[in-house]
């Protein structure tokens, strides 16, 4: 695809990895259609967007409130007059272990609540999100390219039950998708990131951003715009469908 003078709706955009992929699209000459649910960070993302000389809006959007979703995708459609492209990269992370042990004795589980938020966000919302623009899709009737964006704590991360289940959740769907939507002309492609330098890893200690990056064989955590590169592949790449771009330093668990 020809991201020029396109519409793609780029979720969690008001920073990080969302952000750089939003920017990424807008300097290849797309128009925006920015999701998150904060408004001083959307409004920066859409301002920078907008420099590139393309149309970018932000939309407050929880992307895992249904009615909202599709509310939200159907005024992308009457702003825009088009979409042609969706980045699932809204996310959030509530650690813990599955039970928390302390001498020989259980003190902690993972809560229903953490649960449900990280399967609501990471999980549910990429299903609705990718439910409604897919329609939105259809009905235009020009095809288009879903992004997903998965982890490398798909494949299981200690800590992360609920991050981890959501994350190979979402690349599995992306293969479903990409087997029922390829008659319409829709490609669905996901990544798979690694430690990225993002403003939740920006926040650790020193000593922390060692132990994470030690592992790593390019020792070094990625940046926004690595990943932001990796979807501009899966959009300009009209071969690529069902598959999963893993973008991780080399990282394996």
């Amino acid at each position: 695809m020809d991201v020029r003078n396109k519409t793609v709706v780029v979720t969690g955009a008001g920073r990080g990895i969302g952000r750089a992929i939003a920017l990424q699209l807008a300097r290849r000459g797309a128009d925006t259609a920015l999701f998150d649910v904060n408004d001083a960070d959307l409004d920066e993302t859409a301002s920078l967007c907008a420099a590139e000389s393309v149309q970018a809006r932000g939309y407050r959007v929880n992307v895992a409130d249904e009615s909202g979703v599709s509310a939200a995708m159907a005024r992308v459609a009457s702003d825009f007059g088009r979409l042609d492209g969706l980045v699932n990269n809204a996310g959030i992370v509530r650690d813990g272990l599955l039970v928390k042990v302390k001498d020989g004795a259980v003190v902690g589980r993972m809560t229903m609540e953490n649960w449900n938020a990280v399967i609501g966000v990471n999980l549910s919302g990429v299903f609705l999100c990718a439910r409604e623009a897919a329609a939105q899709m259809i009905g235009f009737g020009h095809g288009g390219v879903i992004v997903n964006i998965s982890s490398i704590s798909r494949v299981g991360n200690a800590g992360q039950t609920n991050y981890s289940a959501a994350k190979a959740g979402v690349e599995s769907m992306g293969v479903v998708w990409a087997k029922e939507l390829a008659r319409y002309g829709i490609r669905v492609g996901s990544i798979a990131p690694g430690f990225t330098h993002t403003e939740i890893l920006a926040s650790l200690r020193p000593e922390m951003l060692d132990k994470l990056t030690e592992p790593v064989p390019l020792k070094r955590l990625g940046r926004p715009e690595e990943i932001a590169h990796a979807a501009l592949f899966i959009f300009e790449n009209d071969f690529f469908t069902g598959r999963c771009l893993e973008v991780d330093g080399g990282l394996r668990f």
